[in-house]
């Protein structure tokens, strides 16, 4: 069993802080297989050092580096491990799951919350666990944390202090870490690797709405150029409609062929455009409603989804976040998405 190890920086490798310094990604010089050698114990594992960043830093053409050298290798490994920190680890997560649709075997993302040469660090742990699991054929994009694998395009940060850092509230974690290695039932199946398609648009905008938001900063990034928006709306989707009301904003985008889709804020619960009055009013302005898809998952498919566009730029999003690519949505019998 060979697992390719790919190193991007993040806490897990920092240096313990001295006289009350900052943690910095700039002296990521450890080898984990020495470190832990244990690593040993479970797979064959050769190691590549591709970015040394606080993931802060990490940016889409990042993602697009990494996904590359997991396509291009594929063939050459039975798994892959990728450390990475915690405060961007959810977006790579999921554009990796979005950028690399055709999997037979595990891509597991990891990482900690204190650096492995401190004495209470989690990142031991959670190493050994994503190697584990990689090797197991869980064949998904994948975030190995505190005992638990979570799906790759559902997790989400919910912790900057505890161990417990990540969750996923609207999907079960694909496995759970105890004496042995429980597997969720809803793991997706193998799928034939496909071509790499590597672009995308990053000028894109996430807006998270609150009581006050000023509209006219929605128009002020249209005329900017914006290609699309992600709006994290209220409960099941609601906007305002009368004050501050970002129903012209919507139309305006939709007038330019700019794409709003609407997530929730709650960590729970679905997008549904027609519960209350001002989501309807913004799918009738031309909002798309993306379910109970995270806004890290949003975003990074709305990136990916405007790369492609070869028409217009609405019509491919309604078409896509009407669709489930990696697990990213729920889905009713049938494998069928929910209607937006």
């Amino acid at each position: 069993m060979r697992l390719l190890m790919i190193h991007t920086g993040g806490t897990l490798l920092m240096q313990p802080r001295a006289d009350g310094a900052a943690l910095s990604a700039d002296a990521i010089k450890q080898d984990l297989l020495g470190e832990l050698p244990v690593l040993k114990q479970i797979a064959e594992i050769d190691s590549l050092v591709l970015f040394r960043l606080d993931s802060a830093d990490m940016q889409p053409e990042d993602w697009v580096e990494i996904a590359g050298v997991v396509h291009d290798k594929l063939e050459d490994y039975d798994g892959f491990v990728i450390i990475h920190g915690t405060d961007t680890m959810a977006y790579t997560a999921s554009a990796l799951a979005f950028l690399l649709p055709g999997l037979d075997r595990s891509v597991v993302l990891t990482g900690a919350q204190r650096p492995l040469g401190e004495i209470r660090s989690d990142g031991r742990a959670n190493l050994v666990d994503a190697c584990q699991v990689a090797t197991m054929r869980i064949p998904e994009v994948a975030v190995a944390f505190n005992s638990r694998l979570f799906r790759g395009c559902r997790v989400t940060k919910l912790d900057a202090w505890g161990m417990n850092a990540f969750g996923s509230p609207s999907c079960p974690p694909l496995a759970e870490l105890g004496l042995g290695v429980q597997v969720g039932a809803h793991v997706l199946a193998p799928r034939p690797k496909a071509p790499f398609d590597p672009r995308l648009e990053a000028r894109v905008l996430a807006v998270r709405v609150f009581p006050g938001l000023d509209p006219k900063l929605l128009q002020g990034a249209l005329t900017a150029g914006v290609r699309g928006m992600v709006v994290e709306a209220f409960g099941a989707g609601n906007v305002p409609r009368l004050e501050r009301s970002l129903i012209p904003a919507i139309e305006a985008a939709r007038s330019l062929d700019v794409p709003v889709v609407i997530v929730s804020q709650c960590p729970r619960g679905a997008v549904d455009l027609g519960a209350y009055e001002g989501g309807a009013a913004a799918r009738d302005a031309g909002a798309i409603g993306a379910l109970d898809m995270t806004a890290e998952a949003a975003l990074t498919k709305l990136m990916i989804t405007l790369g492609r566009a070869d028409g217009g730029r609405v019509a491919a999003a309604r078409t896509a976040f009407a669709e489930d690519w990696a697990g990213e949505l729920t889905r009713e019998a049938g494998g069928r998405a929910r209607a937006v």
